[in-house]
């Protein structure tokens, strides 16, 4: 799997928060933004994993 770039524009405010947070983490604030993607997406996937095997059971 390559890598690609993805440019963000974000206020200052947001800026500050997520620098706040990364450090927190000993983290660039790359690298938290990242994982934090990476975490949400798994969330959204394992989350539809759940819905359809609810739907091939009849549960729910």
């Amino acid at each position: 799997m390559g890598t690609s770039v993805l440019s963000l524009r974000v206020d200052g405010e947001l800026l500050d928060r997520l620098r706040h947070h990364a450090a927190r983490r000993g983290m660039s604030v790359q690298d938290y933004v990242v994982r934090t993607l990476v975490r949400d997406d798994f969330d959204q996937r394992f989350q539809s994993s759940v819905e359809e095997t609810e739907r091939f059971y009849g549960v729910g």
